[in-house]
């Protein structure tokens, strides 16, 4: 009789890990695709197979147990097998078919990717999207996204990065506002006007402090998380905003404001998991979304004004 302790199979693992990266049984549930009871039952049959405890439960979530830690290396290089073992399946079949999550800063996720995804899709119809459009950070390793967009190079480790494309903003106003407010001939006529911009204390990348890289004493009236709700506070006369040319290009009534001596430079990086990294339809939409940026540089890197 075979006395082996029983190993552990993927769909057990897929779910523990799960756990182990959202710290909840919901949010857990939600990332699998399953009810938050079939998560919790899966953690109960894996720690009685293992006879380990792998989770220390509280009112705040699930955290992991030294026997959980030392797990989670082992299920991560089952995933990294599943993976690449269903990369090579997708080869083999001439459809991009599959779904893939895309985390992306809210204005270029809302402004300039969610118009351009019909045409990825009537191109591959067996392919789902899911655009996470929010000012946020994504864990590549957590499984937050398969595709993440961000301000600067990542700080995790086994991903695969490249540069999408500079952009360029300016300080923008609308025609009215402009019209009625005193006007601004030199940088430091900002300090009369009211600006919409960021919460400081909430930004979620450096990159996003522009405030300071004008170098004027500007005290925002309106501030926001979110860049398009700036925008449309903007556009309701609120005040001066610093935003990317590829934001307001829809908008002819923002006009830019000194723009041949205020014009900051930000990137756009594109990043993938190391095991997804042959996965076709995740690298569909990877070369999709690099080949659109780089056909509309007119709209992030316009013609500086004469």
């Amino acid at each position: 009789m075979d006395a082996r302790k029983p190993q552990p199979g993927w769909d057990d693992l897929r779910h523990f890990l799960a756990v182990a990266r959202t710290g909840t049984v919901s949010a857990a549930a939600a990332q699998v695709g399953t009810e938050h009871t079939t998560v919790s039952r899966r953690i109960r049959a894996l720690e009685r197979e293992l006879g380990e405890t792998l989770f220390h439960k509280s009112n705040t979530g699930y955290e992991l147990t030294a026997a959980g830690q030392r797990l989670v290396g082992a299920a991560e290089d089952m995933e990294s097998a599943y993976l690449a073992a269903r990369s090579m399946a997708g080869l083999e079949s001439q459809s991009v078919a599959g779904v893939v999550r895309i985390g992306a800063p809210d204005g270029l996720g809302a402004i300039f990717l969610a118009p351009r995804l019909k045409t990825l899709t009537e191109r591959h119809p067996r392919l789902a999207i899911e655009l996470m459009a929010t000012a946020r950070l994504f864990s590549l390793s957590k499984r937050e996204a398969d595709i993440a967009i961000s301000l600067s190079m990542p700080r995790q480790m086994r991903v695969v990065s490249r540069r999408l494309t500079d952009y360029r903003l300016h300080v923008y106003g609308t025609r009215a506002y402009l019209q009625d407010s005193p006007p601004i001939r030199v940088v430091d006529d900002l300090k009369h006007h009211p600006f919409v911009s960021y919460i400081e204390d909430l930004l979620f990348a450096p990159e996003l402090n522009y405030l300071s890289a004008v170098r004027a004493t500007i005290t925002p009236r309106i501030r926001s998380t979110n860049l398009l709700a700036q925008l449309y506070a903007t556009l309701a006369g609120s005040g001066l905003c610093i935003m990317p040319t590829f934001m307001t290009a829809d908008f002819p009534d923002l006009i830019p404001v000194l723009p041949e001596r205020i014009a900051l430079t930000r990137s756009f990086y594109m990043h993938i998991h190391e095991d997804n990294r042959k996965v076709r339809h995740i690298n569909e939409v990877g070369s999709f979304i690099a080949a659109e940026i780089a056909r509309s540089q007119a709209l992030f890197n316009p013609p500086a004004a004469a």
